[in-house]
């Protein structure tokens, strides 16, 4: 159990998530920051109410400000706008990268020693951002993509077998958008490889499906976007970090020479513990799986060139 929590943004994300990280009993205090007065007051008031009828002690407090965050031990970052109808996620660079800036700066202000878990979109230049303007090494700066994409295409893959999702062992790289890979030469069912079990066909629709599932979503919602997965994915990471399980997990990470890519945030195989990235581990990938990583880092480049020029 960690110390103090803080999420940054009390919306659909930010809010679901603290509730999470509350009835999982992974910190002491919850901490919700946002910029509208009283909404983040007013919302963990009524979550720490629901502690007596859920099970969990943790205090969950509410801020317009950063200074109640000294000395915490995670952040997980949701701050920003999001994505409408039509709007790809590259359209979201400019507004939110200048707040999750600030998010960061303020972030290394009052706890300097603390890990950031980001969930903002575009997810991978966020990433970029928070870690350039904190200051932070690369093993504090984590993105939550890849989790959320693996549940995806988890899902889908269990829907299509008719199967338990529980016996489906699978993983999504790259960066989080349309040229995310989803490593279909690692998915199993309970040991026998996917494409024993499916035409190819078929599971090439599950991982188009895949690639486009926020947009599924977002075209659904048509005024919102997906945050029950987000949070549940942003929550099963600060649960491997807070309770030091060195879990392994497709997260976002910043690159330095593995897989070939370098000064480059992307979805990889990380093992993740109290000190946050314990360990990227480069696994054996098809050709063409590995062209589709690329390609895929090169999407993110592009975009964070953006930044760079802004």
């Amino acid at each position: 159990m960690l110390g103090t929590v803080a999420v940054v943004g009390a919306g659909n994300v930010g809010a679901t998530a603290a509730q999470r990280l509350a009835e999982k009993h992974l910190a002491r205090t919850v901490l919700m920051i946002d910029v509208v007065e009283g909404v983040p007051q007013g919302k963990a008031l009524d979550q720490w109410q629901s502690g007596p009828i859920e099970g969990f002690d943790a205090r969950v407090v509410g801020s317009n400000g950063y200074d109640e965050a000294a000395g915490a031990d995670l952040f997980v970052v949701t701050a920003g706008i999001a994505r409408k109808p039509g709007m790809s996620r590259d359209d979201l660079v400019k507004t939110n990268a200048g707040i999750v800036r600030s998010v960061a700066k303020e972030i290394a202000r009052v706890a300097p020693q603390s890990i950031i878990v980001v969930v903002s979109n575009p997810l991978d230049v966020m990433c970029y951002v928070a870690m350039r303007a904190s200051g932070f090494p690369r093993e504090r700066v984590l993105g939550m993509a890849g989790v959320l994409d693996t549940a995806r295409y988890r899902m889908f893959l269990a829907e299509a077998m008719d199967v338990s999702v529980e016996d489906i062992q699978a993983m999504v790289l790259g960066g989080h958008g349309d040229t995310m890979v989803p490593l279909v030469s690692y998915t199993a069912v309970s040991g026998i490889p996917v494409s024993q079990l499916l035409a190819a066909d078929k599971l090439a629709g599950i991982v188009d499906r895949t690639r486009g599932g926020g947009a599924e979503i977002v075209s659904l919602l048509k005024t919102g976007s997906a945050y029950y997965a987000p949070s549940a994915a942003a929550v099963q990471m600060v649960e491997a970090i807070a309770l030091d399980k060195r879990r392994v997990l497709p997260c976002a990470a910043w690159l330095q020479g593995e897989y070939g890519l370098r000064d480059v945030f992307c979805g990889v195989p990380c093992k993740l513990g109290r000190r946050g990235l314990e360990r990227i581990l480069e696994i054996k990938l098809s050709d063409a799986e590995r062209a589709d990583l690329v390609k895929s880092a090169e999407a993110v480049r592009s975009t964070q060139a953006m930044v760079d020029a802004g």
